[in-house]
């Protein structure tokens, strides 16, 4: 009904400018930067370590992925926005597949069977690892999911993402990518964290 109002209040040019001016607004305020999505964090700590079994029964560890960018997505099958994000992971995930980063999607708190039974309708292409206890939601600091890090090469936690994301964003993959040349000297980890 607002609308509606405003639109028959336009009987002059006054008014016309300023409701085009309030739609440019509009539509340039929704629109945001990678860097907005992505959430840079300043001390760059590094990522706390994590022992999961992936989808084949073989554990893995964080230091399996060290040497390259690493995109780690925290999710449930229960959670909409996981469900909505998925797809354009595994967008991104065949657009970098080949450019020496990686992708990983740990699920919290959910067994195998509930995964495969859910990959069926929504299929993901890269490693999932499996956190049925639901421990890594306070190593990492979770608050809610889906939640997503990226970290540089040598594990330190660059960006974090809260909520679901469009992953296949050339301007996000051009930050992730941007990490595979950023390097930083060994004693300048933050150990214990």
């Amino acid at each position: 009904m607002g609308i509606t109002v405003a639109i028959t209040n336009l009987n002059n040019e006054r008014n016309m400018k300023a409701f085009y001016t309030f739609i440019i607004f509009i539509t340039l305020s929704s629109i945001t930067s990678a860097e907005e999505i992505l959430t840079s964090l300043p001390n760059k700590p590094e990522a706390p370590e994590f022992l999961l079994r992936d989808m084949n029964e073989k554990i893995k560890e964080l230091d399996d992925y060290r040497g390259k960018p690493i995109i780690i997505n925290f999710w449930a099958t229960w959670c909409p926005p996981c469900r909505e994000e998925l797809p354009s992971m595994n967008r991104a995930w065949g657009k970098i597949k080949d450019e020496g980063i990686q992708m990983l999607a740990i699920n919290i708190g959910e067994d195998e069977e509930a995964i495969s039974s859910f990959t069926k309708n929504y299929p993901i292409d890269f490693t999932i690892l499996l956190d049925e206890s639901s421990e890594e939601i306070s190593n990492w600091s979770i608050r809610g999911l889906p939640t997503t890090f990226v970290l540089d090469p040598q594990g330190h936690v660059i960006y974090r993402a809260v909520g679901g994301r469009e992953w296949d964003n050339k301007k996000i993959l051009d930050m992730v990518r941007a990490l595979k040349t950023k390097t930083m000297p060994v004693n300048s980890r933050q150990k214990g964290k």
